[in-house]
């Protein structure tokens, strides 16, 4: 078992080598491409030079655990080259050029596919992504394009936006800009073809939910908004600030959605399901059910990689793959960036995969030091807030360029009220369509619940946030982190000479 939980790390690890270190140094242009396959050979040389050693006759006469080493590491050596293989074709994939058939500078339109569901940015404009079709440039000629572009609308077509959804095919004019970034200004808007029927039907129950939790009785209750937040992804229409408000709470994970929120359906599904049909069919049942709300939501990384963490998880209760959940997080980050290579250049697929790592890694240690210390309703989401802001700190300070330490103890508080609001929050929607009266009573709970994760979240932004160098960070976190492994090994040691006299 600690074997193939070993290769399974070594191939997540030059997975992550080449996609966020060797192909990025390469497209800018520090690097050749003949040191970038040289880097991936050069592993071989002690693939081949382990595995010969290993079939040498000799090799028994050393120690078990010195045999046992050199048997391993040709496994080991080779696990990491298919990795570091595969995160370059990965890292190939997400860098996949805009082909506009004529010269930029000419563009005047553009037509494509939605390829997610437009979202809300500043000034009330909606913003999508494009699967390009064909351009037309200032001349009238049109030709064949291809690649995916961000596509920025009027405020004027926001809602005739959100009513024909992702899949929806579009006719747009406008400015296109590429000198920083590339992205396309539209000024107009054709809507040219509609969206297959399935993608309609999934349109369709995003807005009748938009519409259940914001429209009741012409009134739009404080807390509707906040749930479509915690249940779909959509934050278009919170109050004004209450982002901001919980970024600078240190604790705007809350509202992305990841595996916290996930959990709330995996729990709901067992409570539901477990009893009647058992652990490993109640199991397969969530996986479809954990399927078809990722295809409501949307490809939200966060939310993805949680749910490719439950489906292996399946795997897992069924007996096909070992029970750890490390290794499941690898092997949730090396399928994602195979299937949507794009993705892991996003912030929320980075902090989300390295909260989780510190939770796992360095929460466990800091379980470890403490275990019999402090009390264990306490201990655990200590040090799983504590692992997951050492393990996201240096990548936090890089694009906000600050710390916010108080979200340590905020999540204390928060995650458990999220957690509460949803389960409360999908009560009152499945009541709201049996018997409307009681819902409004869980209404009042949802509104009591809002105000205290507001005020909650309100106190904690009022904290100062630290301004410090991402590097300075980094040494300080990896300081830690050898700390912690040190007084570990240290304890581990001490049980084991105190085993004996026990």
């Amino acid at each position: 078992m600690k074997t193939n939980l070993s290769n399974i790390i070594c191939a997540a690890a030059g997975a992550v080598l080449a996609y966020y270190c060797f192909y990025p140094l390469f497209y800018s242009g520090y690097i050749s491409a003949n040191i970038v396959m040289l880097s991936a050979l050069l592993p071989v040389l002690p693939l081949c030079f382990f595995t010969t050693l290993s079939l040498l006759p000799f090799l028994g006469d050393f120690k078990n655990e010195t045999s046992r080493l050199f048997k391993l590491l040709p496994l080991r050596i080779g696990a990491f080259i298919i990795g570091f293989i595969l995160g370059l074709g990965a890292a190939v994939q997400s860098t996949g050029a805009i082909n506009f058939g004529i010269p930029e500078d000419t563009v005047i339109g553009i037509s494509g596919i939605l390829q997610n569901d437009p979202s809300l940015v500043s000034g009330g404009r909606a913003m999508s992504v494009i699967s390009l079709q064909m351009v037309t440039g200032k001349s009238g000629v049109k030709a064949t394009a291809n690649g995916e572009i961000n596509v920025f609308f009027p405020e004027g077509f926001t809602e005739r936006l959100k009513e024909f959804g992702r899949g929806t095919e579009i006719d747009a004019e406008g400015v296109l800009h590429s000198k920083e970034s590339v992205f396309f200004n539209a000024n107009s808007l054709h809507i040219t073809k509609a969206a297959s029927s399935l993608d309609r039907f999934r349109t369709g129950i995003r807005l009748g939910l938009v519409q259940k939790f914001t429209g009741l009785e012409n009134e739009k209750p404080p807390w509707g908004w906040l749930a479509l937040a915690l249940l779909l992804g959509i934050r278009d229409n919170l109050e004004t600030g209450v982002s901001a408000m919980y970024r600078n709470a240190g604790a705007s994970h809350i509202l992305a959605l990841s595996g916290m929120h996930l959990a709330v359906l995996v729990g709901l599904i067992s409570l539901l399901f477990k009893r009647v049909m058992g652990v490993k069919l109640a199991a397969i049942t969530g996986a479809f059910i954990i399927i078809a709300y990722c295809f409501i939501v949307g490809p939200l990384p966060s939310l993805y990689r949680a749910a490719i963490m439950y489906l292996l998880g399946v795997l897992a209760v069924l007996g096909m793959l070992k029970k750890d959940v490390f290794s499941l997080l690898c092997m949730a980050f090396m399928i994602q960036i195979i299937i949507m290579p794009q993705s892991g250049k996003t912030l929320s697929f980075i902090l989300s995969y390295l909260a989780l790592a510190g939770i796992l890694i360095i929460g466990g240690k800091i379980i470890n030091l403490f275990k019999g210390k402090i009390p264990g309703f306490l201990l655990q989401p200590v040090s799983a807030s504590l692992g997951a802001f050492i393990a996201t700190a240096a990548i936090t300070t890089w694009f906000f360029a600050e710390l916010r330490p108080i979200g340590i103890i905020a999540g204390l508080f928060l995650a458990p009220l999220a957690m509460v609001f949803m389960v409360v929050s999908i009560l009152w929607l499945c009541l709201d369509f049996i018997l409307p009266s009681i819902s409004s009573l869980i209404g009042n709970l949802l509104s009591m619940l809002y105000w205290l994760m507001d005020k909650t979240a309100s106190a904690a932004s009022l904290a100062p946030g630290i301004r410090a160098d991402p590097f300075i960070v980094i040494a300080i976190s990896v300081l830690l982190f050898a700390l912690l492994f040190w007084l570990d090994r240290r304890r581990n040691k001490k049980n084991t000479y105190l085993e004996p006299l026990s």
